[in-house]
C-alpha cells in the first residue's frame, strides 16, 4: 500500500551539514520525496509537535533541542513508506542501530540521532498536516 510519512532531519543533522547526503539516502532507498522545507522551531512549536511526550522525563529537553536550530522538513511516499522509513533510520540509539542506517552513520546519541519519523498511519496524518498544506505535496 503507497503510504506517506513525515521525516525530520533534526538540528545536529542541519548544524552538521548532513541534510543532503540524509536525503539522498532517501532518495536512493526508493522512497519518494513529495515535499521539503527547512524551518526553525520555536519552542512552542516544538511543544505542540512533540505534545504526546509532555508527560515524559525527557520532553524539555527534546523540545529544546528541537528548537535549537534548522530542521529540514519532508513528507515521503511510497509502498509501505512509514515502515521502510523507519527501518532506514534504524533505532532510537544509533549504537543499536544496524550499520548502514541513518542514525548509525549520522546521530550522536538517543537525543541527538540526526531524524525523525511518524511511527504509524494516523500519526503521519497529523505530522505531515503539522508541517504541511496539501497543495504543498507535489504527488503524481
Amino acid at each position: 500500500m503507497i503510504e506517506r510519512t513525515l521525516c525530520i532531519v533534526k538540528p545536529d543533522a542541519v548544524e552538521k551539514h548532513t541534510a543532503g547526503a540524509i536525503l539522498a539516502k532517501i532518495e536512493s532507498s526508493g522512497l519518494r520525496l513529495i515535499a521539503c522545507k527547512m524551518l526553525r522551531l520555536s519552542i512552542d512549536d516544538a511543544g505542540r509537535f512533540y505534545s504526546v511526550h509532555r508527560e515524559r522525563p525527557f520532553y524539555g529537553e527534546l523540545t529544546q533541542f528541537m528548537s535549537s536550530g534548522p530542521i529540514v522538513v519532508g513528507v515521503l511516499e511510497g509502498e509501505g513508506a512509514i515502515g521502510r522509513w523507519r527501518e532506514l533510520m534504524g533505532a532510537t540509539d544509533p549504537a543499536k542501530a544496524p550499520a548502514g542506517s541513518i542514525r548509525r552513520e549520522f546521530g550522536t546519541n538517543v537525543e541527538r540521532n540526526a531524524t525523525h519519523g511518524s511511527d504509524a498511519p494516523e500519526t503521519a496524518r497529523w505530522e505531515i498536516g503539522f508541517f504541511f498544506a496539501e497543495r504543498e505535496l507535489c504527488s503524481d
